[in-house]
């Protein structure tokens, strides 16, 4: 094809040329025309598998010695479309469980070949644990791990009684795409140290009460059997998934923790057009209804909170090269969302059936969405009472600007929105008054330009909610989030003449969040993170071939609270470690790399001079050209 039209603008950033099979998840990035040997050069261990991570802050443990229950081993080879691997779970017989604080899951896996990146779950009695994507392996091999605080699902995990582990990985496996994923799956179960902080654990007092783990965890989440998930899908702007549950009547508070992940058409829905431009231009396969997405949860059909979704790349998503091996923020653990029921539970403790329901405003195939609905009770009692004093859900307020001629122009989308509610409960404990609160910013803007070869997406949301418990005379907890995701997208193609081209790819991705929380009679607790990534990636391509490629990652992570204080500064170039230091002092002192790679000065990446291994280049592009 000729480059003096690279074709960008039908595939904004190159993202919508998708798999035609609706449940693979995947994404073709690149024509498989532009796919070429390098020149033979040779790689540093290219014989040793490489070790990818996503940058986070160590979970704060116990100095106890954990008692460690490997739960599950299995390949995962061709279980695209299977059910899910399960085995049994019941409380480790040689683990103490009634005086724990921590449980941390451990997820361990391997993989050799060609393969796509895959989004997977784990679940245990029909909650969901973890949400992750897998890392794309090589030909000499990749190993990584995710280390995840399950705390929160305690009563879950000692229960006494034989609950179903379902782990869903869908793979597909032939004579290209060769990779089996070898998964480890363990729980440590760490003792508490010495006597339990009586004050926290006394269960007379409603704020260590709020501020504890739930009594019972309920599943929002589809029913085994199944060949799939236990996710819900969302497949359109109109579908709308539902759950029936029922709760206990002594219930005094309860959440509902969303797990959510977007594929296909809406893998990249920050970079999605407006319909009347793509319907002007003919863009028939580009994905549409623009860059806007809401995840609503729905109460027996009523609004009662909203998701504003975390933008995570996965690990193969705009391009593989960035994500080697240090992966995008959120891959390997993808956020789950909390919504505040206690405002509601005058409407469900009757004991009747009652249903949650998920849906995406503006969506296009594929959301995969379930939940966990967290409950606690009043052991005191058989009944709690209660109603809903207010509610207010303000409708969505859309700002559309669009200026554009021919396949050029710019976009502006902005979105605000607020939901609040309070209610009451009557309990042992006393009249309880809950108010929950959220508010929501949203902007996106896009640029296309030099006829269409310069595409640029600039994307900033304001995520705040609140939750304030009160009794008659006191308070007696509160909490406060406030998150923003900037994201920033750019793509420019250079003409250098003869047919060939500097393809220039940037990606910054970012997730800041300050937290509070305070129960009466106990110490405030806050935190402050601040994680920040910069990717480029350079392609040289002569007559349609890439030639040469040069890529880099650069990532800070800040992580300030009452448990620690924690900072990474690093930095990759051409999967090479380059520059990693790591602290744990709250007055900034840094010290080197935990890592064991090689620590040299950082350099602009068009300024190293890494070896670039064609064999491993090669088969990046590989996994794109299907």
């Amino acid at each position: 094809m000729a480059f003096s039209r690279f074709p960008l603008l039908q595939s904004v950033f190159l993202l919508q040329l998708l798999s035609t099979d609706a449940n693979l998840h995947k994404t073709k990035l690149l024509p498989p025309t532009l796919f070429s040997p390098l020149s033979a050069t040779t790689r540093l261990n290219e014989t040793q598998p490489t070790r990818y991570f996503e940058v986070t802050k160590p979970i704060r443990l116990p100095k106890t010695k954990p008692c460690s229950y490997p739960i599950l081993s299995h390949d995962f080879g061709y279980t695209y479309g299977q059910p899910p691997v399960l085995t049994n779970y019941n409380p480790p017989s040689h683990c103490t469980t009634h005086r724990l604080s921590k449980i941390v899951l451990d997820f361990e896996a391997t993989c050799k070949g060609t393969q796509f990146d895959r989004i997977f779950g784990i679940w245990l009695g029909g909650v969901e644990l973890l949400r992750s994507c897998t890392a794309e392996p090589t030909r000499t091999g990749i190993v990584w791990s995710v280390e995840k605080d399950i705390t929160r699902y305690h009563s879950l995990l000692v229960k006494n009684q034989t609950q179903p582990l379902a782990v869903y990985l869908g793979n597909i496996v032939d004579s290209t795409y060769t990779g089996v994923y070898h998964v480890n799956i363990t729980i440590h179960f760490y003792p508490a140290e010495g006597n339990l902080n009586d004050r926290k654990h006394d269960l007379d007092s409603l704020a260590s009460r709020f501020d504890s783990n739930a009594d019972l965890i309920l599943p929002i989440s589809r029913n085994l059997p199944l060949n799939d998930g236990l996710w819900f899908e969302i497949k359109n702007s109109v579908d709308t998934q539902e759950m029936e549950f029922r709760t206990p009547k002594n219930v005094y508070r309860a959440v509902l923790e969303v797990y959510l992940s977007f594929h296909e058409r809406d893998e990249f829905w920050y970079a999605n057009l407006p319909n009347e431009f793509i319907s002007m231009n003919h863009l028939n396969r580009t994905p549409e209804n623009g860059p806007f997405r809401e995840v609503v949860v729905s109460l027996d059909g009523e609004v009662v909170g909203a998701i504003w979704p975390f933008s995570v790349i996965y690990t193969g998503g705009i391009s593989p090269l960035f994500w080697a091996p240090i992966t995008g923020i959120g891959s390997f653990d993808l956020p789950s969302y909390d919504i505040e029921i206690t405002p509601f539970l005058g409407n469900i403790l009757d004991g009747e059936i009652h249903k949650f329901g998920f849906s995406v405003t503006n969506a296009l195939n594929v959301w995969l969405i379930d939940a966990n609905l967290h409950l606690w009770l009043d052991s005191r009692s058989t009944k709690t009472e209660g109603k809903v004093l207010k509610k207010n859900v303000m409708p969505l307020r859309v700002s559309l600007q669009a200026d554009f001629e021919g396949l050029d122009g710019t976009f502006l989308t902005n979105v605000s929105r607020s939901i609040s509610a309070t209610g009451q409960i009557r309990s042992s404990y006393g009249e309880i008054t809950t108010s929950w609160i959220q508010n929501f910013s949203y902007s996106n803007s896009m640029l296309i330009s030099k006829n269409e070869n310069l595409q640029i997406i600039d994307q900033m949301i304001h995520f705040h909610d609140s939750v304030c418990t009160k009794m008659p005379l006191s308070l007696a907890y509160s909490q406060s989030s406030h998150k923003v995701y900037p994201l920033r997208l750019s793509i420019d193609v250079l003409d250098k003449g003869n047919r060939s081209f500097l393809q220039l790819t940037n990606v910054t991705l970012g997730y800041y969040e300050e937290k509070s929380r305070s129960s009466a009679g106990f110490d405030f607790f806050f935190s402050s993170l601040k994680n920040l990534q910069n990717g480029q990636v350079v392609l040289t391509i002569v007559n349609n071939f890439i030639v040469d490629a040069r890529w880099s990652m650069q990532q800070v992570y800040k992580y300030h609270g009452s448990d620690l204080c924690y900072f990474r500064n690093l930095s990759s170039s051409n999967d090479i470690i380059a520059y990693d230091k790591v602290g744990n002092a709250c007055n900034g002192e840094r010290t080197e790399s935990r890592l064991g790679y090689e620590i040299r000065r950082w350099l602009p990446s068009t300024a190293r001079k890494d070896p670039l291994a064609s064999d491993e280049l090669k088969e990046k592009h590989e996994i794109l050209s299907y």
